[in-house]
């Protein structure tokens, strides 16, 4: 099995790692109310999704 010769140093191992980091949620507005929410989700506000009535949000 083939080992390092040399101990990475963690400058370079993190420069390797700079584009895995977790992104932010895709935020949509909902078409009924407006409000943000996430995509191909329920709106928590008013409880519809793709112009339905999928439940009654509790108030």
């Amino acid at each position: 099995m083939p080992n390092p010769k040399r101990k990475l140093s963690k400058s370079r191992r993190d420069k390797r790692r700079t584009h895995q980091k977790a992104s932010l949620p895709t935020l949509g507005k909902c078409s009924q109310c407006g409000e943000l929410k996430l995509s191909h989700r329920a709106c928590p506000n008013c409880g519809y999704y793709n112009k339905r009535s999928v439940f009654v949000p509790e108030s």
